[in-house]
């Protein structure tokens, strides 16, 4: 089983070449972030003549998440409110950022975390208390219900230097920080795995590229698009890679995909 997370960046923009990708490379399941659409325009009908079964939470010109599956999932949750009581969730939801689904007993939790836009400002703020947020509701996904976890997305966050192009001066800027970086470690002590990190040690690999100054070509890349595993399902895993090529595209998303095989 393939199951992969892309930032796609515009799903409407970037249809033609997701749809290619999934013919060559035969995935199972995909996680897309940054749909920028509503439900009722989201290309359904391309992605059902694939094969897949389409599951969509979005919103106009921001955000929005979606999974495509080729099994039908079970148990399909839209947003923090299905786990969390509404009054912790409070205006949370409004921004289309979670979607969840399980699959041979694995829940899929496919996020896009908030950018921050600079260290100490409102969006900044924001973005702690929904990672704050989410713990709870990974928590509460890990300890009531019986599925493995499986946890990808763009979370906006390179947890360690060796995930950016050049570590030196990062400690104050924003998917850097020490607060975010100490925040989703936090939520990974309940008992979730990097999975990419178990495959590959080594620095120069990346999946977010500005596409300002020469980003791509110059390898000046982030890895903040990642896959969490909890452990037993991280035991099942035989590899986790980022694939570059859809970066090399005429207007491609600034990300690139990221696959995990069981």
């Amino acid at each position: 089983m393939k199951i992969a997370t892309w930032n796609v960046n515009s799903i409407r923009t970037r249809q033609e070449q997701v749809k290619q990708w999934l013919i060559e490379n035969d995935i199972d399941v995909i996680c897309l972030q940054e749909t920028k659409v509503v439900d009722a325009d989201f290309p359904v009908e391309d992605f059902k003549e694939l094969g897949y079964h389409t599951y969509i939470y979005g919103q106009k010109a921001y955000n929005g998440v979606a999974i495509f599956s080729r099994q039908v999932l079970e148990d399909v949750k839209y947003g923090f409110a299905n786990i969390l009581p509404t009054n912790i969730v409070d205006n949370f939801d409004e921004q289309k950022r979670v979607i969840s689904g399980v699959i041979n007993n694995i829940r899929i939790v496919n996020l896009y975390v908030p950018n921050g836009n600079s260290v100490g400002s409102e969006k900044y703020e924001y973005k702690l208390a929904w990672l704050d947020l989410l713990k709870q509701y990974l928590t509460v996904l890990k300890e009531e219900y019986s599925e493995e976890l499986l946890v990808c997305g763009d979370f906006n966050i390179a947890l360690e230097d060796i995930d950016i192009y050049k570590s030196i001066g990062k400690e104050n800027h924003i998917m850097a920080s020490k607060i975010e970086r100490e925040t989703l470690k936090s939520i990974l002590n309940i008992g979730l795995t990097d999975i990419f990190r178990k495959f590959t040690s080594e620095g120069n690999y990346f999946s977010w590229w500005d596409y300002r100054q020469g980003g791509f070509s110059k390898n000046r890349g982030w890895r903040i698009d990642h896959v969490y595993l909890t452990d037993k399902l991280a035991e099942k895993a035989v590899n986790c890679y980022i694939d570059i090529e859809p970066r090399k595209l005429i207007q491609p998303s600034d990300h690139a995909p990221v696959i995990c095989e069981f």
